[in-house]
């Protein structure tokens, strides 16, 4: 995993939030205007005092953060209480 230039404040952290299904489980294609927006992701940065740790697979808000572009890739900030829990 490549190191995300920026640095979370405040309970906050980066979350680069997992791809939406492109097709159904049939094989037909979903249209962006369909498609539900990612409720998980991975931690790829953290602020000094939050209890979560790069790398953990997250479940967050479905309506929660702030979307950000960062090198041309896609990053969801957020507090850290808008995570609902760790995967795995």
């Amino acid at each position: 995993m490549s190191k995300v230039k920026i640095r979370p404040l405040n309970m906050r952290v980066v979350i680069k939030p997992d791809v939406a299904e492109e097709t159904t489980a049939s094989g037909l294609y979903i249209p962006d205007s369909a498609k539900e927006k990612p409720q998980t992701g991975t931690v790829v940065a953290i602020s000094n005092i939050t209890s979560l740790k790069e790398g953990e697979k997250v479940i967050y808000g479905k309506f929660t953060g702030t979307d950000v572009e960062i090198d041309g890739e896609n990053y969801l900030i957020l507090k850290e209480s808008d995570i609902f829990a760790v995967i795995g």
